[in-house]
This record gives structure tokens, C-alpha cells and sequence, in this order.
């Protein structure tokens, strides 16, 4: 596997499969660990990493879950397939900025990835289709456990696991669902519901997660605590919270389809229509659109345009994926048109 592979297939956690797959795109599961012998990353010195990166790599070796993957140094990896990774949620905007013998290692079909010297030692992380946490969890626990065997990780009887950053510490997990909420948008509700989940140590993000805006009626739920409470109770917590949050987005739906049918339809094939005739189109247009268009395929309104596409589209509309695809480096206004081009093509 390279990375010109991964431009040509999008990852399973987008095979649009899972309960409840018409409203929660997917389910990820983050570890943050670090190595018991060595500082954090931040107070780390150059050999320190090194010795960090070459410890981690001879855990991961003989792991299932990691056979066959791709393993990258950050030396080797150009800004553009570095934003390419962003944009498939395989690694942080922070480690865009990481230093040397940062890594990170990418599993078949990107379920699985771990990071390698970013904030912590490693960032072990686990993705699925749906509203499927639990499946995720279990992935990157078994993972988890075969590393630990490997080597001994930071933990206290206390605190549980140290991370470099307190917010981590305790269970050192981050779960979050990315979900779809077109019509909570409509019909105003939205910033009602995501007040209310704060309320249960939940927040709300953009679609890559951390300090990005939500855009496209897209938003990403995790929990905010990792101290004091099991794995498997903020799991459920998240879960039981997402369903409340999925139920609402389906009455909502119910009621504009019952009350503002035509509205919701025009504004669904107005969408459809832009994006099979436009010949030009801004990434932040597209995450609009398809948006509209991704709610009138679930609402029954367009037969012709798939989910799994739909999320396949998400990918390739991006930055990075479309310069990737054309080979070359585009100018805004270059991506705009391939962009408009490439969306008229998988719509046909």
C-alpha cells in the first residue's frame, strides 16, 4: 500500500453501512499514550523521539490489526500528502506542524492508525461506518493491549494513563461520531441541541474535529472527560447521547417534509442541479450542496445518487484529493473547475 493507493479507494469507515448510517457518517475511537521511560514529546530531545519512533515500530510489528500497512515519516512526506492525510482523518492538524521522527502508520482499508510523536508518544486510533463506537473500541483496545505487552506504557494507579496534556488523562480516550444534522440546521434547533449536550460532557466540532468550525451541516460529538469514569461508560454515554441527537434529526425531518415539502424539495434539486451542471464550484459550496443533496437521497427525493458515493464525494472534493488526483499542484481557481468537473462525472 502507498498513498497514491489511497486516492484511488476511500477508507471502510465511509462505506456509508452501520445503524443509523443515514444521519451518523462514522464512529472514531482515539487512545493518547505514551512511553513510561521517556519525556513527553514537547520536553523530548532529538534522540529521545528517535529512540521513542523506533520503539513504537517494533510494537506495532507482528500486530494483526497493523499487517501490511503503510508506515510514514514525517521527512517524507511533502505538505501536500500531508494535507491529504488531514483530510482523511488519519492524522491532526498538529501533527502537520510536528518535528523530526515524528511517524505515522496507516492499517489496510484506514480502520486503524497510530501517530507517532505528535502531543503524545503515540495516538492509536480506530474508525467505523455508522454508529458503531463499541466495534471501534473494541479495535483499537485489542490493539492497545497487544502494544502494552511491547512496551510499558506511562499509567498510574492514580490517574490512570499520563498524557501531555491534562484533559487527557485518566483513560486517555477521545470518542467522538460525526453526524449530519441538515434539519436541526433548518428548522433552527441546532444550537439548542448542542447547548444541551455540554450538559453531559459532550462538544461539538467541525468536520476535523478540534479547532475547526462545523461547515456543511456536518459536526463532530466526543466526550470532554477521560478522568474518573471506564471506557466503556463514556462509550455508552456518547452512544445514548448520539441516538437522542440522531432522534431529533429524524422528527425534525419528519416535521419539514410534512409541513414544507416543496421547500425542502426545491431546495434539494436546486442543489442536484448545480451539481451536475456547475463548472465551477468552491469547496465550501460543495460542502453545502452536497449536504442538501446527501438529505434528499435519504429522504427518498433523488434514487439515482447513492450514500456511499455521496461520502466517497466528501473526500474527493477536498484540496489535497483533487490535486493528488490531477497530479499536480492547482491554484484555487484551477481546483474550482476540476472540482465542478469531477462532481459532474460521478453524478452522470
Amino acid at each position: 500500500m502507498n498513498l497514491n493507493d489511497m486516492i484511488k479507494e476511500t477508507g471502510a469507515w465511509l462505506r456509508g453501512t452501520g445503524a443509523n448510517a443515514d444521519i451518523v457518517v462514522s464512529s472514531r475511537v482515539r487512545l493518547a499514550r505514551n512511553l513510561s521511560e521517556f519525556p513527553f514529546p514537547h520536553r523530548a530531545s532529538s534522540e529521545h523521539r528517535e529512540k521513542i519512533a523506533a520503539a513504537v515500530l517494533r510494537a506495532v510489528t507482528g500486530c494483526p490489526a497493523f499487517a501490511n500497512s503503510l508506515v510514514l515519516g514525517i521527512e517524507e512526506i511533502t505538505p501536500l500528502d500531508k494535507q491529504l492525510l488531514a483530510e482523511k482523518h488519519i492524522i491532526s492538524l498538529e501533527f502537520l506542524e510536528c518535528g523530526e521522527n515524528a511517524k505515522v502508520i496507516i492499517g489496510e482499508k484506514e480502520t486503524i492508525s497510530l501517530m507517532v510523536n505528535e502531543e503524545d508518544h503515540l495516538r492509536l486510533q480506530a474508525m467505523q461506518p455508522g454508529l458503531q463506537l463499541m466495534d471501534a473500541w473494541k479495535l483499537v483496545d485489542e490493539v492497545d493491549t497487544q502494544l502494552s505487552r511491547r512496551i510499558r506504557f506511562a499509567y498510574s494507579q492514580d490517574w490512570g494513563y499520563l498524557t501531555a496534556c491534562p484533559t487527557n488523562t485518566g483513560t486517555g480516550m477521545r470518542a467522538s461520531l460525526m453526524l449530519h444534522l441538515p434539519c436541526l440546521v433548518i428548522s433552527k434547533q441546532i444550537n439548542k441541541i448542542l447547548h444541551v449536550i455540554t450538559k453531559f460532557g459532550l462538544v461539538a466540532r467541525g468536520l476535523y474535529g478540534e479547532g475547526t468550525e462545523p461547515s456543511g451541516n456536518f459536526f463532530q460529538i466526543s466526550n470532554q472527560i477521560t478522568l474518573g469514569r471506564s471506557e466503556e461508560d463514556l462509550i455508552d454515554n456518547i452512544e445514548r447521547i448520539g441516538k437522542q441527537v440522531v432522534g431529533h434529526e429524524q422528527k425534525a425531518r419528519k416535521v419539514l417534509v410534512t409541513k414544507s415539502r416543496t421547500e425542502l424539495e426545491d431546495r434539494v434539486f436546486r442543489a442536484y442541479g448545480i451539481l451536475r451542471n456547475a463548472r465551477t464550484v468552491s469547496s465550501a459550496e460543495t460542502l453545502e450542496l452536497l449536504s442538501d443533496l446527501r438529505l434528499g437521497t435519504e429522504l427518498g427525493m433523488i434514487q439515482e445518487v447513492d450514500r456511499e458515493l455521496l461520502n466517497e464525494l466528501l473526500m474527493l472534493v477536498q484540496p489535497a484529493h483533487l490535486q493528488k488526483t490531477e497530479g499536480s499542484e492547482l491554484s484555487p481557481a484551477e481546483r474550482d473547475i476540476k472540482r465542478a468537473n469531477l462532481i459532474r462525472r460521478k453524478l452522470e
